[in-house]
């Protein structure tokens, strides 16, 4: 049986498409295209430990809940 990570990268793993588009969108957007991933709304320049989780998705936004980066596994 495959572990969590293995089934994790199966899927989809980066959503670039998102990036300009309303946090909690993404947030919902990302949960269906990858059911195994917990993704997390993160203000732009929270501190955030450089630890990969393989099925966490950082969703980083601004100040006015737009994403500013790629979301993606890690």
């Amino acid at each position: 049986m495959a572990s969590i990570c293995e089934q994790v990268q199966e899927g989809k793993t980066s959503w670039p498409e998102l990036v300009g588009e309303e946090g909690e969108c993404a947030l919902t957007t990302i949960e269906k295209e990858n059911e195994l991933v917990d993704p997390q709304i993160i203000a732009e320049g929270t501190f955030i430990p450089e630890i990969y989780i393989c099925d966490r998705v950082l969703v980083w936004v601004n100040d006015n809940g737009i994403v500013v980066t790629t979301p993606k596994v890690g």
